[in-house]
């Protein structure tokens, strides 16, 4: 069918067709450098599935807590004035900017054996996240929290606030508010930001590998072992590579097709 608005303009048909390239191109020769024909060996390796199993589980649980954190500290930033919310918002993006190593480097600051809260939690409780699969969904949460609350923060902001107020008119406390009216609007947003962390969590690896070693099993997850394998074996590398890419995309097409799917519209 005939576009009403006319031909679109190659100043921005072609930047945008280097972008696909660039994007497209080194995924599908990471595939074509494969040998298909090792990859049922390395899917039956004892490694493999116990390097995925820990990095479906740690991002899901990691995923959770964001929820629970995220959430109310999203409906912070959009809903209410206060002072000091630029710079709270600014001080909530810095793990989007940090290298992953510095990241792992301030967890373990903050969390490890004599940090500055990981020294009291160890002498309460006999407990400490690094070198544990707890540490390995602590680093997760904090590489990918951002992600959630700037996606659900958006969500809420675009949800308009008067919806609110009605409520607060017919008797409706602000909690009450906030569970019947402001989720449900924002609902595809939330889902949205949710699918972002996970995705972010399971593919960490600089703030994990930091914080908690490389121990198969507890805390090795699928690009530690990625990142291991390639020293040794090229070949190895790229077949988990492969299956990284394939659990990452499945899990994505199907979270957008259960969520974020927009019903009578197909793309």
């Amino acid at each position: 069918m005939r576009d009403p608005l006319g031909r679109p303009p190659a100043l921005l048909m072609l930047p945008a067709a280097v972008a696909v390239l660039l994007l497209v191109v080194p995924l599908v020769a990471m595939v074509a450098a494969t040998d298909l024909r090792g990859l049922p060996e390395q899917l039956r390796s004892e490694p493999l599935r116990e390097a995925l199993w820990l990095s479906v589980l740690t991002s899901t649980v990691a995923t959770l807590f964001c929820l629970l954190l995220g959430l109310p500290l999203a409906w912070v930033l959009a809903r209410l004035q206060f002072r000091g919310r630029t710079l709270l918002r600014a001080l909530v993006t810095v793990p989007l900017v940090l290298p992953p190593v510095v990241a792992g480097v301030a967890l373990r600051t903050a969390f490890g054996r004599t940090g500055v809260l990981g020294e009291p939690l160890l002498e309460l409780t006999g407990f400490s996240f690094p070198f544990t699969t707890w540490g390995v969904v602590l680093a997760h949460v904090f590489v990918a929290l951002p992600f959630v609350v700037l996606a659900i923060e958006g969500a809420f902001r675009s949800a308009d606030p008067e919806y609110d107020a009605a409520a607060a008119t017919l008797g409706a406390s602000r909690w009450t508010a906030f569970r019947r009216v402001t989720v449900p609007l924002a609902l595809p947003g939330i889902a949205a930001g949710l699918v972002l962390g996970w995705a972010r969590s399971l593919g960490e690896f600089g703030a994990t590998i930091t914080f908690n070693g490389n121990y198969p099993g507890v805390t090795q997850t699928m690009p530690n072992l990625i990142y291991v394998t390639r020293q040794s074996d090229q070949d190895a590398a790229l077949a988990l590579s492969l299956v990284m890419l394939v659990v990452s995309v499945g899990t994505l097409l199907v979270l957008h097709d259960r969520w974020l799917g927009t019903p009578g519209v197909r793309a």
